[in-house]
């Protein structure tokens, strides 16, 4: 195993709720794709959006279902990182209009001052 590799016990699984940043985040294949950035969701609505993920190509968002599984020590998602969405100001007319507004929103956290 390298140290790219997830390892093997990523601990109990996790709700969105508690799930922390700077958590590891691996693709199926066990590579380590980044960190979590961001849990976005709707607290109000208790709706689990998905994660933005800080990659070494820039930030990228796996919606919720691209997410396998949300652990104490990692994150599993079902594609490789660059076929992730970038977050982004005005997103592309060919996504639907729900992931559009949840890119979008990614997009805002990651300019907000801090």
């Amino acid at each position: 195993m390298t140290d790219k590799q997830a390892p093997e016990d990523l601990g109990a699984p996790v709700a969105y709720l508690v799930l922390k940043d700077g958590v590891p985040v691996y693709d199926r294949s066990g590579d380590r794709v980044g960190e979590v950035e961001h849990v976005l969701d709707d607290e109000r609505a208790d709706v689990f959006h998905g994660l933005i993920i800080a990659t070494g190509a820039g930030h990228r968002f796996a919606r919720a279902g691209q997410v396998d599984g949300l652990f104490e020590r990692g994150v599993i998602i079902s594609v490789p990182a660059d076929q992730l969405a970038e977050p982004s100001s005005d997103p592309a007319a060919q996504q639907s209009e729900d992931e559009n507004n949840v890119l979008k929103r990614a997009w805002e956290w990651l300019v907000r001052p801090r």
